[in-house]
């Protein structure tokens, strides 16, 4: 099944769910090549525009960090047309100015997992290689800050990502390692989903939102006290989504897509499981 091409994708909590205003439209209960996504693909409408959305931890948030099943997340919403997504994690801070409520607009990842996740398409006799030197579409996320300063909320824009494997957070030692890396936050989940949304040749941006500043900063913070962060930046995320999908919608732009150009394998050595694959992923 496909849509209509350049629709706009969401990856995030279960929050958008409670957006006001936000219209359900319809599921999609896509199965792909990979396996099932975290739930079935959520159609719905804000401020006058249809998107696409998927909770990454699952409706019930009952996938950790290590179990979300990347591959057929990317593959569901590329499927359906996405040629953009907003990605929305929270994340610890690594940096002192960077403190909790704080929305970092990243722009690099550094790969800290350990090798349990599927992090390519490619395969099962087909070699590519596609460069993420520049894992953030720029574009995408210079309309996101254009919606955070329209907001009114507190952001960075830059830095680095470091996503860890989780489900266990930081002990001290590690937390100050990352932050020898000069790395602006620590999160689980934005490795391999930015780079599959590059092999899938769709725009990938991320919103990192501080609760905490991870294990190095030697202070206690309550269940409590986070709980709270949480709650202000799910309804900051709100404000910030409902001012950015009509920004883009009105700025639907074209990008390059470097996943066809990293092909090595030539077609006439594809299999036909693989060409169907790679007429999705390549458009």
């Amino acid at each position: 099944m496909t849509i209509s091409k350049k629709q706009i994708g969401i990856i995030g909590g279960s929050g958008v769910y409670n957006i006001e205003g936000v219209e359900i439209m319809k599921e999609h209960d896509i199965s792909t090549p990979f396996g099932s996504p975290s739930s079935p693909v959520i159609e719905a409408k804000l401020e006058g525009v249809t998107f696409f959305f998927i909770p990454r931890h699952g409706k019930n948030h009952n996938f950790l960090p290590s179990e979300v099943n990347y591959r057929a997340n990317i593959y569901a919403l590329k499927t359906l047309g996405v040629e953009y997504i907003i990605s929305v994690s929270a994340v610890g801070s690594l940096k002192e100015e960077l403190p909790p409520k704080t929305f970092v607009l990243v722009d690099q990842f550094i790969d800290w997992t350990k090798g349990k996740r599927e992090r390519s398409f490619f395969g099962n006799g087909i070699v590519a290689h596609v460069s993420n030197a520049d894992p953030i579409q720029k574009d995408l996320q210079n309309l996101m800050e254009e919606s955070c300063k329209e907001c009114e909320l507190k952001y960075s824009k830059g830095g680095s990502y470091i996503c860890i494997e989780g489900p266990q957070f930081s002990t001290r030692a590690e937390s100050k390692l990352y932050k020898s890396f000069d790395a602006s936050v620590i999160g689980m989940t934005n490795v391999p989903e930015s780079f599959l949304a590059k092999e899938a040749g769709i725009a990938y941006a991320t919103v990192a939102m501080v609760t905490d500043f991870d294990g190095w900063k030697e202070e206690h913070c309550t269940v409590e006290e986070i709980m709270n962060v949480m709650k202000t930046n799910n309804a900051n995320a709100q404000s910030l989504l409902k001012n950015l999908l009509p920004r883009l919608d009105k700025n639907r732009f074209d990008f390059q897509k470097e996943n066809a150009i990293g092909v090595m394998t030539p077609k006439e050595s594809w299999s036909s499981e693989m060409k169907e694959i790679m007429e999705v992923l390549l458009d």
